[in-house]
């Protein structure tokens, strides 16, 4: 696995679909992220909050995200939407609500 990810800003992903999500990410995440809209992984991606807190509901996300997943780089093929346990969804949520985002 590549270095541990830590986050510090909220970004919403807009899928191909047109349907939208909140994920946590960094500058250089949300650069992928900006390569996959420029493919046409996704469609857009914008961020919402910068320098968010690190708190205890961000450090579980964080963990949970690190432990399931890798950083995919710039050599990605497809967009990977970094799927949440009804638990960690709920960390999210309280992410959002501390941020005035939920």
């Amino acid at each position: 696995m590549a270095d541990y990810m830590v986050f510090d800003l909220v970004e919403e992903i807009t899928r191909l679909d047109g349907s939208t999500y909140e994920e946590l990410g960094n500058i250089i995440i949300n650069g992928r992220a900006e390569y996959a809209a420029e493919n046409h992984f996704i469609q857009q991606v914008r961020i919402l909050k910068l320098n968010i807190p690190h708190s205890n509901h961000v450090e579980k996300v964080e963990r949970y995200i690190n432990e399931h997943y890798s950083d995919p780089g710039f050599s990605m093929t497809s967009w990977e939407e970094w799927r949440k346990t009804p638990e960690i969804q709920k960390e999210m949520q309280a992410i959002l609500d501390d941020n005035r985002l939920g």
